[in-house]
């Protein structure tokens, strides 16, 4: 079975972008130029086959004309809204999501990025379908903004495996989910 994780980067009180879906505050140059984590991140992308995203992770690319955001995985947009693709790689995923993302883990396979968003990681946390949970925590305080992990109703408990200080201040959490009880 493929693992699922959910790789993300927050904010020292949990927020993965602003409230209008843009990341300004993640994109200082002060966090990435010439940023060991940023290169660390590029090449952990090769270890995936599949991406999943929320539309509203997906429009952040279309806004500047990105279609395929990573034209070398498998890549899904769950969405109720869009009523089709803009590209013909990437899969429109409209119901039962829970069910889509079963059947993708049973595949034969590389691994499976969760590169966003705060809502349908917190589904699919819900479901106990994510695997691992790799935070590049940002030295940041947003204040506000979009969720980690939206409308969890019960606690999903994790367990540290590794973590990696930067000399930028951010700080990459690698944690295994905890199978419930």
């Amino acid at each position: 079975m493929r693992k699922l994780k959910y790789h993300v980067a927050t904010s020292v009180d949990g927020f993965i972008a602003h409230e209008d879906d843009t990341y300004g505050a993640f994109m200082q140059d002060r966090l990435i130029k010439d940023s060991e984590h940023v290169a660390d991140y590029v090449a952990s992308l090769a270890t995936y086959a599949t991406v999943l995203m929320g539309r509203r992770t997906y429009d952040g690319g279309l806004k500047v004309g990105v279609t395929d955001p990573y034209p070398n995985m498998d890549t899904y947009v769950f969405s109720r809204t869009m009523k089709e693709s803009p590209n013909p790689r990437v899969k429109l995923v409209s119901d039962d999501a829970v069910g889509e993302v079963r059947r993708l883990k049973a595949q034969e396979g590389g691994d499976i990025y969760l590169s966003g968003g705060g809502a349908l990681a917190g589904l699919l946390l819900a479901e106990g379908l994510v695997d691992e949970v790799l935070l590049k925590m940002n030295p940041l305080i947003l204040g506000s903004g979009i969720l980690l992990a939206s409308s969890l109703k019960q606690v999903v408990d994790l367990d540290l495996k590794s973590t990696k200080v930067y000399a930028n201040g951010v700080v990459l959490l690698r944690y295994a989910v905890m199978p419930r009880p």
